[in-house]
C-alpha cells in the first residue's frame, strides 16, 4: 500500500463481505420456500426474502465497487485521495440506510413502508430491484455523488490513466443511470422501458466498464505487463462491452408492447454481447501468461482468471442461449433467466469484488505484500468450492427451465404454472443443496483472513 488515505477501502471490504452473507442466507430461505413454500412463513414472506436477497447483492456491490475505487485511485493518480474524512462520513451514511432499509422490509408490511417513508409525495417504489424506499433512493445519489466528488478531484488532480479514467466513466455511468429510477410513469410500457435503462445499463453496460477497470488494474500489479499492452486490450473490450450492452437493451423489449423492431435490434446485439466476455477471457490469461513477475498472492490471481471465465459463461454463453427473440418467446421468465442472472452476477461483479479484496485487504491489514501460504491455500479451497457449486446451481436452474418450457408453454397439452411448478421440484431441491456448499464455500473464504501463525511473504524486489 502506496498511500496512507487508501486504508479508507478497509471498512468497505468489510462492510461488503458482511453483506455477502446476508444476501446468501437469504437465498437460501428463498430456496427452502421454493420446496416448503411456508418455510419461516409469516414471519418473513417469499416477497420480502426476495426484495432482501436482490437488494443487498446491489448494495454489497456497491460497497465492494467504492472500495476498489478508493484503493485503485490513489495509486492510479499517485496522489492521495481528496476527502478520506469525506470517504468515511459517506460509508456511514450509506451502511446506516441500507441497514434501516432492510429493517423495513422485515418489520412492516410493504405497503405500510410506502406510507411511512412519504412514497406519496414522489413515488418510486414497488418494481422490482428498486424496491427501496424513496428517501433512500435520495441517500443513494447523496452517496454517489459525494463518492463521484472525491474519485474525481482525486483523478483530476493528479496522473491521468486509462484505467481511472474508464473507471470514472462507469462511475459517472452508474449514478446517471440509477436516476431514472426516480421517473415511474403511469403507463406500464413506459415503465417498463425506462426501468431497463437501471437495470440493464447498469449490470450490461456501465458496470462492465467498473469490472475491465479493475480487471486491469489487478493484472498489472500481479504480472508486471506493460501497462500500454494492457490499455489497448482495455479500449477494445470497453468499446465492444458499450456498443453491444447499449443496444443489446432491446432484449428487454421484445414482449412489452414497444415497436417490433427492437425483435431485430435486441437479437443482433444481444448475439454480439458475449465477445467482449470472451475477449476479457483470452485478455486475462494472455497478460499472465506473459507476466514479468511470479507475484506470490496465487489466490488473487485464481480470483482473477476465474472472473474472466465465468464472466463469460454467465453472461456470454448463458446470455446467448435465450436472448435471440424466437428463442425468448418460450423462455422468457422462467427458471432460464434465473440461471443466467446467478452465474452472470456471480461470475462479472462477484468475483472481481472478491479478486480486488483477496489482492487489496493483505496490504491493508500490513501484511506487506499478500497473506501467507496456509490462507492462500484455504481461500482456493474457497474459490473452488462457491464456484463450483454455483456452476451446479447454474445448471439445475437451467434443467429446470428447460423443463419448464417444455411442459407449461410447448408441450400439446400445457400444464399450469403450479403443477408444473411441481414437476420441476427435484431441480429447486439439488439447488438448494448447492447453495449450502456455496455457503459454505464464503465461510471459508472469511476464515482464509484469520489464519494465525502463518508465514512472512517478503515484498519480491
Amino acid at each position: 500500500m502506496n498511500y496512507s488515505s487508501q486504508s479508507v477501502a478497509k471498512p468497505y471490504f468489510i462492510a461488503a463481505i458482511g453483506l455477502f452473507v446476508g444476501q446468501i442466507l437469504f437465498g437460501l430461505i428463498l430456496g427452502t420456500q421454493y420446496v416448503i413454500g411456508d418455510f419461516l412463513f409469516p414471519a418473513i414472506p417469499f416477497n420480502v426474502a426476495r426484495m432482501v436477497h436482490s437488494n443487498l447483492l446491489i448494495v454489497w456491490l456497491l460497497f465492494g465497487f467504492m472500495g476498489s475505487a478508493y484503493f485503485l485511485v490513489p495509486e492510479e493518480a499517485e496522489r492521495e485521495l481528496h476527502s478520506p474524512l469525506l470517504a468515511k462520513i459517506l460509508f456511514w451514511v450509506f451502511l446506516v440506510a441500507g441497514a434501516l432499509t432492510i429493517v423495513g422490509y422485515l418489520s412492516v408490511p410493504y405497503a405500510t413502508l410506502t406510507k411511512i417513508t412519504g412514497d406519496d409525495l414522489l413515488p418510486t417504489m414497488g418494481r422490482e430491484f428498486l424496491e427501496q424506499p424513496t428517501i433512500t433512493k435520495i441517500g443513494i445519489v447523496i452517496v454517489a455523488l459525494g463518492f463521484l466528488f472525491n474519485i474525481g478531484m482525486t483523478i483530476l488532480k493528479g496522473r491521468k490513466t486509462s484505467i481511472s479514467l474508464v473507471l470514472l466513466t462507469g462511475l459517472v455511468g452508474l449514478a446517471v443511470f440509477f436516476l431514472f429510477s426516480f421517473y415511474n410513469p403511469e403507463n406500464l410500457v413506459l415503465d417498463k422501458y425506462f426501468w431497463w435503462w437501471v437495470v440493464h445499463l447498469w449490470v450490461e453496460g456501465v458496470w462492465e466498464l467498473i469490472l475491465g477497470a479493475i480487471l486491469a488494474f489487478i493484472l498489472i500489479k500481479l504480472t508486471g505487463v506493460d501497462r500500454e499492452v494492457i490499455d489497448k486490450w482495455l479500449y477494445v473490450i470497453i468499446a465492444m462491452s458499450l456498443i453491444t450492452g447499449l443496444i443489446g437493451t432491446g432484449h428487454h423489449f421484445y414482449w412489452i408492447g414497444t415497436p417490433e423492431y427492437w425483435q431485430v435490434w435486441g437479437s443482433v446485439f444481444s448475439a454480439l454481447e458475449p465477445i467482449p466476455f470472451f475477449m476479457m477471457a483470452v485478455f486475462a490469461f494472455n497478460m499472465v501468461n506473459k507476466r514479468r513477475r511470479e507475484h506470490p498472492n496465487e489466490v488473487a490471481t485464481l480470483w482473477a482468471l476465474g472472473t474472466s471465465i465465468m464472466a463469460f459463461l454467465g453472461a456470454g454463453v448463458w446470455g446467448f442461449l435465450h436472448t435471440l427473440a424466437p428463442v425468448n418467446y418460450y423462455t422468457h421468465g422462467t427458471q432460464i433467466t434465473a440461471a443466467h442472472g446467478h452465474m452472470a452476477f456471480y461470475g462479472a461483479y462477484v468475483m472481481i469484488v472478491l479478486s480486488m479484496i483477496s489482492y487489496a485487504m493483505p496490504l491493508l491489514r500490513g501484511k506487506t505484500i499478500c497473506n501467507g501460504r496456509k490462507s492462500q491455500t484455504l481461500e482456493k479451497w474457497a474459490f473452488w468450492l462457491m464456484t463450483i457449486s454455483m456452476v451446479f446451481i447454474t445448471l439445475f436452474l437451467t434443467g429446470a427451465g428447460i423443463l419448464q418450457v417444455w411442459l407449461q408453454r410447448v408441450a400439446e397439452t400445457p400444464m399450469s404454472f403450479m403443477e408444473t411448478q411441481d414437476q420441476i421440484a427435484i431441480f429447486y431441491w439439488l439447488r438448494l443443496i448447492s447453495g449450502l456448499f456455496f455457503l459454505a464455500g464464503l465461510l471459508v473464504y472469511i476464515k482464509s483472513f484469520f489464519v494465525k501463525n502463518d508465514e512472512f511473504i517478503p515484498t519480491p524486489t
